[in-house]
């Protein structure tokens, strides 16, 4: 208890900043139980899982970024800025692009056929055992990886920000729960969806004023005036050094400084540097696999389609994903600047020098990053403000990861197997006790399952890579081809794990995400394979004229387009095989447009297919292209997101 007492006086907090924090989680837990309140009624299943499909548009955005930003982005991408640079802001800057995909052609389908649960839409789609499968499969995810890992990232930053000895941690994570857990769990997704317009506030301009802040405190160390000033001096400090990727977001191989891609360990020890483009590789970001695992988490993942799902109407919720797009812009600023900030001051050893006297804690890997800045750099009252908003970040993904469990178990399992005549009192009753459950797994499996990573947010994306490819197949397809076949789910679905893991294998020194381009080629392959020659099928109309043209023009757009990346990566391995040294097109992982090429091709086969094919599954969505299209307003956000992009892409080549 002293050195709890000690660490406390001596983290730089003053009781002002105490008081904003304390007064940010009293008027979170306030708020969520007075919207939860029903003056006497008795919630239904819709209020409790989809929060009366009441959510507007801002609320839908707001939301949807609260429960994605949480220490996974705060402390593990700030990590991986630390370690690598900004590259890793590919993860939220093409986020911003998946969402206007999602926004147009995934979402509008699954809220006109007014589903709860992304395993319920694949129940209606293929059978009950896809259904059951994906839902287990889920439950396990958000208990033993998504929750465990968050609170543990959570707690990790609390400790090094208040200076707290880690034989405290489980009490944070206690806390942190129970926190997430007293409005969630009583309120529901309204409680949820409605205290993250609160929580986002605080994210995005907490995060953003520490960023600001730990600028301003290195500028007169670097002898210029002023934040920005400030970073452009770092930009520059850095672009000066041979090979250093921090302000870079297109990462080129360099196998002059890193001979050894991924690192060479020794008794777990790593004893070379891997090189950044093993984990960010080059043109990847935009024409690879990271499409796979961003379409998968913004377009299947049952705690954020949930969102979307509860939207008023569909129109709502594609200005709320909108809005997210553009929140997500914001979130590198966030989090990569401070890592990289935080890297240029423990490694830079005159600026160390002349501020190491007032520093207080260390950064002992990557991950400390953040916590760092906070404890060091932000101002009293500021630094109650960055504390509540990286709590918030925590807080926020937890209690949506409860609400979307209760759902999953609630509505895919003991509706549909144990009781399925239970009433909406029982149905409101059973989530409640599943979130409750959930909870008491994860607090006791966290401290088992999590040890000391360096970079958490890499290890978590890599390892999610098993799974969003498959993902990506069986909803993808399901939902858009009407030739999509129940066997083909099911041994996609089988195959996924055994392929992500045999290309590990086959292929170590090559980075995931590239690996994950390969296997997506591999099962989607089987899948239309599987799909065409099924006889499971039924006879059906085709389309009128107006969608059959559309469709075809688009389909030839396609293939044309698809058959010209394929040869245009063919060509340049056969000029890399014929040179003494990798050409600049290899180095910069030109291969990733393969990945492109099958992407286009596949979109080709099922608009040929839709417009063509006068025989359908029996259970096909039977989609029109009528619920694709979308206002002014939308497509002028949509422009607006990627010219923003464009530019960030151009300007830091």
């Amino acid at each position: 208890m002293e050195s709890l007492i000690e660490g406390l006086k001596n983290n730089g907090f003053a009781f002002v900043d105490y008081l904003i924090f304390f007064a940010y989680l009293a008027t979170l837990i306030f708020l969520g139980f007075f919207i939860s309140r029903r003056g006497g009624k008795e919630k239904s299943s819709s209020d409790y899982f989809l929060a009366g499909n009441s959510l507007t548009w801002w609320a839908v955005g707001a939301s949807l970024i609260a429960a994605n930003i949480s220490a996974e982005q705060f402390i593990g991408m700030s990590g991986s800025a630390y370690a690598s640079g900004i590259a890793i802001a590919a993860y939220e800057l093409m986020a911003a692009c998946t969402l206007i995909l999602v926004a147009k052609f995934l979402l509008p389908v699954m809220i006109e056929r007014k589903i709860f649960t992304i395993p319920q839409f694949l129940r209606q789609r293929y059978n009950n055992g896809v259904g059951l499968s994906f839902s287990i499969f889920w439950l396990f995810l958000y208990v033993f990886v998504n929750l465990t890992s968050v609170a543990w990232l959570g707690a990790l930053a609390i400790e090094q920000i208040l200076g707290i000895p880690s034989e405290f941690r489980m009490w944070i994570i206690m806390a942190l729960f129970f926190i997430a857990g007293i409005y969630s769990i009583y309120g529901g997704l309204a409680s949820v969806a409605w205290t993250d317009v609160m929580q986002v506030t605080f994210l995005v301009g907490g995060g953003l004023v520490t960023a600001w802040f730990a600028l301003k405190s290195i500028a007169p160390h670097i002898g210029v005036d002023g934040p920005i000033a400030a970073l452009g001096n770092v930009m520059s400090r850095l672009n000066a050094i041979p090979g250093d990727t921090h302000f870079h977001l297109i990462v080129e191989r360099n196998a002059d400084l890193y001979p050894v891609i991924n690192g060479v360990k020794e008794g777990g020890v790593e004893i070379q540097k891997a090189d950044p483009f093993f984990t960010i590789p080059g043109l990847v970001v935009i024409f690879g696999a990271l499409w796979l695992t961003n379409i998968g988490y913004w377009g299947f993942n049952q705690y954020i389609i949930q969102k979307g799902l509860a939207a008023k109407s569909i129109e709502e919720a594609k200005k709320g994903l909108i809005f997210a797009g553009f929140l997500k812009i914001l979130i590198p600023f966030i989090v990569c600047i401070p890592g990289v900030c935080a890297y240029l001051i423990w490694n830079d050893p005159e600026l160390y020098s002349s501020m190491s006297s007032s520093l207080g804690g260390s950064i002992k890997v990557a991950d400390d990053a953040y916590p760092f800045l906070i404890r060091n750099f932000t101002p009293v009252v500021v630094k109650g403000v960055s504390f509540a908003a990286l709590t918030a970040a925590v807080i926020s993904s937890l209690a949506s990861m409860f609400n979307s469990t209760s759902t999953i178990f609630t509505m895919d399992i003991y509706k549909e197997l144990i009781n399925k005549k239970a009433s909406e009192k029982q149905l409101v009753k059973v989530g409640r006790v599943t979130a409750v459950v959930a909870l008491i797994i994860a607090f006791i499996c966290v401290k088992p399952l999590l040890g000391s990573l360096d970079q958490a947010f890499q290890f978590i994306q890599e390892y999610s890579g098993f799974v969003y490819p498959g993902i990506c197949v069986v909803f993808g397809l399901g939902l858009l081809w009407k030739r999509a076949s129940s066997s083909a789910a099911i041994w996609t679905s089988i195959a996924t794990f055994p392929v992500g893991i045999l290309m590990k294998i086959l292929l170590p020194q090559t980075p995931f995400l590239l690996r994950m381009g390969y296997v997506f080629m591999i099962l989607v392959t089987m899948f239309i394979v599987i799909s065409l020659y099924s006889k499971k099928t039924v006879e059906v109309e085709l389309p009128n004229k107006n969608d059959v043209k559309t469709m075809k023009k688009w389909g030839r757009v396609f293939l044309v387009s698809g058959i010209a990346f394929a040869a245009a990566g063919i060509v340049q391995k056969i000029v890399n095989a014929m040179a003494d040294s990798p050409i600049y097109l290899e180095r910069i992982g030109f291969e990733a447009i393969f990945f492109t090429a099958a992407m286009l091709i596949v979109l080709a086969i099922y608009l040929f297919s839709n417009s063509k094919d006068r025989v359908e599954d029996p259970k096909s969505v039977g989609v029109h292209l009528e619920l694709f299209r979308t206002n002014k307003g939308f497509n002028i956000g949509a422009w607006a997101i990627v010219i923003i992009l464009a530019i960030l892409y151009i300007s830091l080549w």
